[in-house]
């Protein structure tokens, strides 16, 4: 079976992507700054340091795909000057030494799948609202989008390199150990939907799962190239989504309304982006024939939650 090579492998997704490929019978290699001692079947730990351009090169030459994730996470700290210049620097140089090793060294990589983010995308428009954004529509001028832009352009040379590349643009990812799930569910715990701004808000979220097959379907389907946003085909408003997750864990529940302004003097910069509407659509990954195990906000809450509760 084939080797994987996973960049960001410690984090939330790479931490379900990993057990998800073992599950399926590939090998992973984890490659991160820490070497863990973890012992699991097919599993190894490499380690590389980007600001280092340090990497173990034997491990890098045993992987038949990357899976390229590493990234500062985006809404684990306030967005200060420094932050933003981590959170932008730690995709940007990530990506642009992947391409230096992947031209440098003799390997057999055949594919990268590399993570961006649907913040590539602008505030919904009327055109959004009816149809979805589409991977074609140009990049919002803000600093996600900015950062996106960046992010993808940096692994954008290893198709010169003969390297099918395969750009995801991930939306919010459901998953209960982490992320925005999580916040939702430790107010809704006490019988609180905790409803940000107006509420209206169209989030495009993805259940971990199909993330992790989503990513499987790129490494196996070869016609597979270019940018695909990763979202379910049926986005949510913030209100649709407080609620179903509020009521799966109580019969009755109190809807509290978070004021936009308190989110802005709590969050700062960032609240631009948790009170942003961004339909964005699915299309062009179901046209490639990849079917969602999870397609509906009610049915993908309710196995979350069966898993961590």
């Amino acid at each position: 079976m084939q080797t994987v090579l996973i960049t960001g492998g410690t984090g939330m997704v790479g931490q379900s992507l990993t057990t998800h490929l073992l599950a399926q019978g590939y090998k992973v290699i984890i490659v991160s700054r820490s070497n863990s001692k973890k012992m699991i079947p097919g599993l190894t730990y490499a380690q590389w340091d980007v600001t280092k351009e340090m990497m173990d090169i034997p491990a890098l030459q045993k992987a038949d795909i990357i899976v390229h994730l590493a990234g500062a996470g985006v809404a684990e700290k306030r967005w200060s000057v420094k932050r933003k210049k981590e959170i932008l620097d730690s995709r940007v140089d990530a990506g642009n030494f992947l391409v230096k090793l992947l031209s440098s060294h003799t390997h057999k990589v055949k594919t990268v799948i590399s993570a961006s983010a649907i913040g590539w995308y602008g505030p919904d428009s009327p055109q959004s609202l009816q149809h979805g954004f589409q991977e074609t529509n140009p990049v919002d001028d803000s600093f996600l989008g900015n950062t996106c832009n960046s992010w993808e352009q940096s692994v954008q040379p290893l198709v010169s390199l003969d390297i099918r590349l395969i750009t995801l643009r991930i939306g919010i990812v459901l998953n209960p150990k982490g992320g925005a799930l999580l916040e939702f569910i430790k107010p809704a715990k006490f019988g609180l939907a905790t409803i940000l701004g107006s509420g209206k808000q169209m989030i495009s979220w993805i259940h971990q799962t199909d993330l992790c097959r989503m990513i499987q379907y790129g490494i196996e389907n070869e016609s597979m190239r270019g940018v695909y946003n990763a979202v379910s085909p049926h986005p949510v408003t913030n209100k649709e989504l407080v609620k179903v997750v509020a009521g799966q864990l109580h019969s009755f529940y109190f809807p509290i309304p978070v004021p936009s302004i308190m989110l802005k003097i709590m969050l700062g910069e960032m609240s631009i982006e948790v009170l942003k509407s961004a339909k964005v659509s699915s299309e062009k990954i179901q046209s490639q024939g990849f079917q969602f195990s999870y397609p509906h906000i009610k049915e993908a809450i309710q196995n979350l939650l069966s898993i961590n509760f």
